[in-house]
């Protein structure tokens, strides 16, 4: 039988990948998007396609599908830039914010209109608010505009709306459960969120890049494969665990690991495991199409792709123009904006998974998305011709109204003054909420924890009385967790207290007033974080005099361990700075010397010492062929493995041997170079 099952397994899977491998090979030939070609498949392997249905064990196909959900959330992650993300950080906010918002408003009345529930009409509205990254990207790519400034405003929106995504995921999840629109449990579901992404992404920035960077040092491309899955599957289990979406921690754990340096190695060692898995799960949503169902539902399908293509190009090109961008940019911003993709089917499987949505809501999201995603390339392709026309035909006082709107909001950016004292007041006010989050999340974790003691231990339950069992316990162990980022955060109040004090009085005002006005905002603060701090803690204190014992505890550790957690909080906020601040190495491009360096070229080897400047360093870093002309073709280490043309992100240890390439003269200002600091540009 054990065996009956996995030959059955095997079988499926074979014609699950041989159907999408014949089908998309066409769809590639036809220069149509590949993810098309998997679900075709899956329509026609499916058992809604007479004469019989050709996949035996659907369940075990379903199960794969959801390692391709995780493993393309993932890839969607690598693929976030929170460095993008800051360079266009308000337009993308704002644009992102009012797609999302006008959509699910349009889905939900068109839902309305065609007479379905509540519920189908909001998960309709949440499908067509999110679009496609992966067939941006690869339109983009095909047309070389990847570059393109434009291109750049679309990925930051595409990140903060991929980031409204999940949010929207895990909100979703929680409204099909209690099957009610109640303000108080979305506003949990959404705060339940925030909270998860805060905290995993401050800890995983500050522990995975060195995590990854170690690993990376023993140069095994499977060493480094087998830790990044790892962490996938680490983080999306505690993400499940806290009752969120595998997708949110699959999100989670790319966006922190595209933040590292190794970023370029990663994405090519895990692009064909997500390959593999994503079209799993394509192929496994064409197997759910009903094509009956699409027959009878043809006319809300062709309305609802109209009202998506139109409705994307009106809000992405609208927001844009809001932000203070010209009519050209907002245009083509917009006409590549229009795709329905993997994320809604993603929205889509849950109504189906939950069981709240209709049967023929999963098809019909699917179809219009078909419809959707070959628009595209030609919109896009097209995309300058449409700002011709609109130029052309739209009537003058609207073209010169935008004109001076655009330059009117890039005169209030440039004219904006600049304040270093309210830089420093929204920076410190950050950094406050950040540390509080993770306090927060550390209290807030404890009386589950509580929970799983007392389930797992009985015996400790009420052990030892006095410290009120186990309960009090996990909240003491949670307590000095957080109190680094808690000792931070009551720092950074009383600097704010400093310096708003200075600005509300002056610094010529009397010393008096500027006190008063100093300590009611530092223990007004810090009586709100301990009022915080104990509510969140008030289902796990004890009663009596374990409290006081409990409190008495924490504020002897923290008077003599004051110093140890600033150190900790410090060596944390400098990993975190690190992380942010050190960009990730472009992937190596191959290029053809010159035919004078060809000429004139010379072999020299050259030893690193343990002194030398470059030793720890990536030849990334060193500029290396940009300051003297010269090229590192090989490296010979000392365990006598060698590195043939390697790359930028390949670090250069003391002991390794080094092969240049260059002229006499580049090669003398390259041994200069290696030997001693090059000078910062």
């Amino acid at each position: 039988m054990m065996e009956s099952s996995h030959l059955r397994l095997l079988q499926d899977l074979a014609m699950v990948m041989i159907v999408a491998g014949v089908v998309t090979l066409v769809f590639h030939r036809l220069r149509q998007p590949v993810v098309l070609g998997y679900i075709l498949a899956g329509l026609i392997i499916g058992p809604h396609t007479p004469p019989f249905p050709l996949v035996a064990d659907q369940h075990s196909i379903s199960t794969l599908a959801d390692l391709g959900v995780m493993f393309l959330m993932f890839s969607l992650g690598l693929q976030f830039s929170l460095r993008t993300l800051r360079e266009v950080g308000t337009t993308a906010v704002v644009v992102a914010a009012l797609e999302v918002v006008f959509m699910l408003f349009v889905g939900y009345q068109l839902g309305q209109l065609f007479g379905w529930s509540r519920m189908d009409s909001l998960f309709l509205g949440a499908m067509v608010s999110i679009t496609s990254t992966t067939i941006i990207v690869r339109t983009l790519q095909e047309l070389g505009l990847m570059k393109a400034k434009f291109a750049q405003l679309i990925f930051g929106i595409q990140i903060v709306e991929d980031t409204l995504g999940m949010t929207m995921v895990a909100v979703l999840s929680a409204v099909a459960v209690t099957g009610q629109f109640e303000v108080g449990r979305l506003g949990l579901a959404f705060g339940n969120v925030a909270l998860f992404l805060v905290v995993m992404l401050i800890v995983g920035l500050i522990f995975v890049p060195p995590l990854l960077r170690h690993v990376a040092r023993y140069d095994s491309d499977e060493m480094l494969l087998i830790t990044v899955i790892a962490l996938c599957f680490g983080v999306t289990l505690v993400a499940a665990k806290l009752g969120h979406s595998i997708v949110l921690g699959a999100f989670v754990i790319g966006t922190i690991i595209g933040e590292t340096r190794e970023i370029g190695r990663i994405k090519q060692l895990t692009e064909p495991v997500r390959d593999m898995f994503s079209a799993v799960f394509f192929v496994t949503i064409g197997m759910m199409i009903n094509p009956a169902l699409l027959l009878d539902y043809a006319g809300p399908i062709l309305i609802i792709s109209a009202a998506v293509v139109v409705g994307k190009i009106a809000a992405f090109s609208g927001g844009t123009l809001v932000t203070g961008h010209d009519a050209r940019t907002a245009l083509r911003v917009g006409t590549c904006m229009v795709p329905v993709g993997e994320l809604s089917f993603i929205i889509a499987s849950l109504g189906m998974t939950l069981g709240v949505t209709s049967e023929f809501l999963y098809p019909i999201a699917v179809s219009v998305s078909a419809l959707t995603m070959p628009l595209t390339p030609y919109l896009a392709r097209n995309s300058d011709r449409i700002v011709a026309l609109h130029e052309r035909h739209a009537p003058p006082w609207l073209v010169g109204a935008l004109s001076v709107y655009s330059r009117w909001i890039e005169r209030l950016r440039v004219q904006r003054p600049a304040s270093p004292a309210r830089r420093l007041v929204r920076r410190w006010i950050w950094q406050m909420a950040l540390n509080m989050g993770l306090a927060t999340a550390m209290f807030a974790l404890a009386p589950a924890i509580a929970g799983r003691v007392n389930h797992w231990w009985p015996q400790w339950r009420d052990t030892p009385s006095w410290l009120g069992g186990a309960a009090g316990m996990v909240w003491l162990l949670a307590a000095l967790i957080a109190m680094p980022a808690l000792i931070a955060t009551v720092r950074k109040l009383n600097a704010l207290a400093m310096l708003l004090s200075e600005l509300s009085v002056g610094m010529g005002g009397r010393p008096a007033a500027r006190a008063v006005v100093q300590n009611t905002i530092y223990y007004a603060g810090v009586v709100g974080v301990a009022l915080w701090i104990l509510l969140l803690s008030a289902t796990v204190l004890p009663m009596g005099p374990g409290f006081w014992v409990l409190l008495v505890i924490i504020a002897l550790v923290t008077a003599f361990s004051w110093r140890f957690f600033i150190q900790i909080h410090a060596k944390g906020q400098a990993a975190l700075q690190e992380t942010l601040a050190t960009p990730p190495e472009p992937a190596p491009a191959v290029e053809t010397p010159p035919e004078f360096l060809l000429r004139n070229a010379e072999l020299e080897r050259l030893v690193v010492t343990p002194l030398a400047p470059a030793a720890g360093k990536r030849i990334g870093e060193l500029h290396l062929r940009a300051a003297t002309g010269a090229s590192i073709v090989a490296i010979e280490r000392e365990d006598g493995s060698t590195q043939v043309n390697p790359g930028p992100d390949e670090e250069l240890r003391p002991g390794d041997k080094l092969l240049l390439l260059g002229t006499k003269d580049q090669l003398a200002a390259a041994r200069l170079a290696l030997t001693q600091p090059l000078p910062t540009a």
